[in-house]
């Protein structure tokens, strides 16, 4: 009889080590045996669907902030069903270009679509997540782009054919899919999650929250999503973070945060935060079901 590991199962059987403390060392040297909340992490794909990847940077910032990063391929929704329970958080990290049939619209030429198998999983994780308050959610770049899809929003293809007369450095020199990140100051919003997260940044001169970020990206917000609210801008207008009013952690932020944590440790504290929460609330419930049903 033939074994076969399918996605579900390594994610299973990582999670299980987890939790036992097992595989503690092999995530992180700083991982102690405190009981530290799970965020799960999605893989990028490349195109041919041969070999799933993830920059260091994204674990690293789970880590020093106090986590652990699960990594989830993409698997089935009775899988993802079975998954979801053991972790505390998700974070959906960077890539290529969703599909624009996803949001209605028709590909453009300067769109670079990632591998189907990723951006259905993706779509998949979102709206589970989303219909499973209150897990927090950090969505990174194309992370944020997804979050306003399947949320019913739609997205502006590319920036520079969009917005032509823009000054603002969206990407890199060698543009978005190059390895050198641009910079530029995104302002919050006032009275956002977002501001409120950052502020220790504030100047007390009363003006709204703006500082330079990490940035490579060449798509952005056309239409919110549904309960979506813009939570920060640049100076041209594109909508750099989204988030969902109220007391849940659900926010998207189209900039590289894990590219400066030191600037932005702040934000994965909060996830590492909500998600402490919402693992005390699981095991409250959890608690609750064995007594009702003894």
């Amino acid at each position: 009889m033939k074994f076969q590991v399918t996605p579900v199962i390594m994610a299973w059987v990582a999670a299980a080590c987890i939790s036992s403390g097992w595989w503690q060392p092999a995530i992180s040297q700083t991982v102690t045996s405190e009981n530290k909340p799970v965020i799960g992490i999605n893989l990028d794909l490349n195109t041919e669907g041969s070999k799933y990847s993830i920059s260091a940077r994204y674990l690293d910032a789970i880590a020093q902030a106090g986590g652990i990063a699960l990594p989830v391929p993409p698997m089935s929704a009775a899988e993802l069903a079975q998954v979801l329970p053991n972790l505390d958080g998700m974070l959906m990290i960077g890539g290529d270009d969703y599909p624009p049939s996803s949001y209605g619209q028709k590909t453009e030429a300067k769109t670079s679509i990632m591998a189907p198998t990723r951006s259905q999983f993706d779509m998949l994780v979102v709206r589970t997540v989303l219909a499973q308050p209150p897990m927090p959610y950090l969505g990174i770049c194309a992370g944020s782009q997804v979050l306003n899809i399947g949320s019913g929003g739609e997205l502006i293809q590319d920036i520079p054919t969009a917005k032509p007369e823009s000054k603002v450095a969206h990407s890199g020199k060698n543009g978005w899919q190059g390895n050198a990140a641009g910079s530029h100051v995104v302002t919050l919003s006032p009275g956002s999650k977002l501001a409120s997260i950052y502020s220790g940044k504030a100047s007390g001169s009363g003006k709204p929250l703006a500082f330079a970020v990490p940035t490579s990206h060449h798509q952005c917000v056309s239409k919110l999503g549904k309960d979506l609210q813009v939570a920060a801008t640049t100076d041209d207008g594109v909508t750099e973070a989204i988030e969902l009013p109220g007391d849940r952690f659900v926010v998207g932020v189209q900039w590289h945060p894990e590219r400066d944590f030191e600037n932005n440790s702040v934000l994965f504290a909060e996830l590492i935060k909500q998600a402490r929460a919402y693992r005390a609330l699981k095991a409250k419930a959890a608690l609750k079901s064995v007594a009702v049903g003894n």
